[in-house]
């Protein structure tokens, strides 16, 4: 039964070694993980599609400016004698020969002269769809951008978490160490050393949380990122430090309107809809083509032609226009209005949204002034103390409560830089000036 027992910790420790090796660690600054997300969002690749319909749509309405050419033919076998009846004076259909086959083919060409502008706005129109699908590209790359950066942080404040409770984890260990020692001797009460060893559980309990934190943040990542979930990524906390001084909220919404892809987007489906109206309108209005053809026929025994070369102008005009409606035209029509509308709210939106970040951004910042100051307290706090406690002045809870207010402390200055640096991530998304090196 040992052997078995041995044999199963043997294999234990061989797969927990062999699943640590099989980690992989990748080290990644935010800009390169911001690279990497975007290479390999699954969002960019629809994008990507979308572009390539949009440019597709934009060959089509650039292939109706073209000239048309068709070229057909046909062979008829004729089982039966057909009656043939010659309307040309003093020719007698009768007697003539038996025909048994047609052969015939044409050629027509067709070349586009006037068409009202509907060609020329659908060409014009389906450039500033190409536009506006390669602006939802870009806004949706500044979007990743933000949302690869929330990730980074969440998993650096799970790391920086992790590190600052292993410290004290240790601390807490070498404390009851003592504290048990102190007991041996009769120099403390039973009591009180129990209670140090609570603080230490407690702490060993926040780390689970934290490590447990780590790998749910560390997991995320990695599908983020499009890297196997095995992958451990080291993060880079120098970001920290990036955000510079915050300027007026009247300058980031002036940004804003100048460089938010999405409104940019919008004006271009704006364009296009006007012209869209354009072509409808011009539905009501004849097309003239160039016409060119060439035909020849042969019939065995009875008729043969060629060199039938024609050239003319031909004129389209559909009369059921004088009494139907132009549904196309009120279609377009309420469609502008549509997107009118929703310029007016994405408008309002980006106001709303630059100034809720624009005050979370200054809220952050202060935040870290208040938690370096509560940190400073804390400390110190901890230090006179731990002073008192070892002079009899302070009970075991006192200097407890103090160290437990210290680890928050330390934990929440740490934490609020990191906010702090996301949050101006965060307003410079909303004005679409956060920028992808």
């Amino acid at each position: 039964m040992k052997r078995i027992n041995n044999s199963v910790l043997a294999l234990s420790l061989f797969m927990g070694i062999a699943a640590i090796n099989a980690q992989e660690k990748k080290q990644l600054t935010l800009d390169e993980a911001v690279q990497l997300g975007i290479q390999n969002s699954k969002n960019l690749k629809i994008d990507a599609a979308k572009i390539e319909e949009a440019t597709a749509d934009l060959l089509e309405a650039k292939n109706r400016q073209l000239p048309e050419l068709k070229v057909s033919g046909s062979y008829m076998y004729l089982p039966l004698k057909p009656t043939v009846d010659l309307k040309i004076s003093g020719v007698s259909g009768e007697g003539g020969p038996e025909v048994h086959q047609v052969a015939y083919g044409s050629v027509n060409l067709s070349v586009p002269v006037y068409s009202g502008g509907r060609i020329k706005y659908g060409i014009q129109s389906a450039k500033y769809l190409v536009e506006a699908s390669k602006l939802s590209t870009e806004n949706d790359k500044i979007a990743i951008a933000y949302n690869v950066a929330q990730a980074y942080n969440n998993l650096f404040k799970a790391n920086q978490s992790i590190k600052v409770l292993e410290e004290n984890l240790t601390a807490s260990q070498k404390r009851d160490e003592t504290f048990l020692k102190l007991e041996n001797n009769g120099i403390i009460a039973r009591n009180d050393r129990l209670k140090a060893n609570l603080q230490t559980s407690n702490i060993e309990l926040q780390l689970l949380e934290a490590k447990n934190n780590y790998n749910i943040a560390n997991i995320n990542m990695d599908l983020l990122l499009g890297i196997p979930e095995t992958t451990e990524i080291e993060v880079d906390q120098n970001y920290i430090e990036e955000g510079s001084e915050v300027k007026t909220v009247d300058y980031y919404v002036n940004e804003a309107r100048e460089n938010r892809k999405d409104l940019q987007a919008l004006a271009q489906q704006r364009k296009a809809a006007e012209l869209g109206t354009k072509s409808a309108k011009a539905e009501n209005l004849p097309s003239i083509a160039f016409t060119g053809g060439y035909v020849a026929a042969d019939i065995p025994k009875f008729l043969t032609i060629y060199n039938a070369v024609n050239v003319g102008v031909g004129i389209s005009y559909n009369l059921s226009n004088i009494w139907k409606e132009n549904s196309a035209l009120r279609q377009s029509q309420a469609r502008e209005k549509q997107l009118a509308a929703n310029d007016e709210l994405l408008n309002d939106n980006i106001k709303l949204d630059v100034n809720r970040e624009y005050q979370n951004t200054d809220y952050s910042k202060k935040r870290i002034t208040v938690y370096e100051k509560s940190a400073e307290q804390a400390n110190e706090n901890y230090r006179i103390t731990k002073n008192k406690y070892d002079n009899g002045l302070a009970t075991m809870t006192e200097l407890l409560d103090a160290d437990a207010a210290q680890i928050s402390a330390n934990v929440g200055v740490i934490n609020a830089k990191a906010d702090a640096a996301l949050a101006y991530r965060k307003l410079l998304q909303t004005t679409g000036t956060l920028t992808i090196k």
